[in-house]
């Protein structure tokens, strides 16, 4: 699949392999593949970004995943709605890394005492976002996939990078707006 990757595609998914190292992670989630794309100049994605708004506001994205990855991946949604049953996650970060210091439940090995050596494979969701991306380049009939592919398919599958997006002002119809052509939603 990667021989349909833009040489910008490809530079977000070495970025994120970057991020994912710098962290420690075991995996390479769809956290990292927004944190390389917040890296980029100079890209289709990074225009698109610039156009919505995100290039002001890069640092407010960056400590936004950094705080759902100390809530253990938890969305700001998931926080709420574990809020409306009485279980504040705020509180409970508060205690865990009281006890135990600051990300402990975060996932990166270095907090577990553990050292990773090696290949950093992707996790299930980067895997989809990668799968997703080629689906919106299809449907866009696009013959390669590029950087606005990939943050075309982080605005469309649910998670933290989509919810952090989303507060940003960037969506998947607002992205399609600045990005022109084909929507791709038929792969939503």
């Amino acid at each position: 699949m990667f021989e349909r990757f833009t040489k910008d595609a490809r530079a977000v998914v070495q970025g994120a392999v970057g991020h994912a190292e710098q962290a420690r992670a075991e995996t390479v989630e769809p956290e990292h593949l927004l944190l390389a794309l917040l890296d980029r100049e100079g890209s289709r994605a990074s225009f698109a970004l610039a156009a919505l708004g995100v290039a002001e506001n890069r640092d407010a994205v960056r400590r936004e995943l950094g705080d759902a990855r100390r809530r253990a991946g938890l969305s700001q949604s998931e926080t709420e709605a574990l809020a409306g049953l009485g279980i504040d996650v705020t509180e409970i970060v508060a205690r865990v890394e009281e006890a135990h210091g600051v990300g402990a439940m975060s996932a990166d090995d270095r907090k577990r005492g553990r050292r990773w050596s090696g290949h950093r494979s992707f996790s299930r969701g980067a895997k989809e976002v990668l799968e997703k991306a080629l689906r919106v380049a299809v449907a866009r009939r696009d013959r390669h996939i590029g950087d606005e592919h990939l943050l075309l398919a982080l605005a469309l599958r649910p998670g933290v990078p989509a919810e952090v997006l989303a507060d940003h002002g960037v969506t998947h119809a607002s992205l399609s707006r600045v990005l022109g052509e084909g929507t791709g939603e038929a792969c939503a």
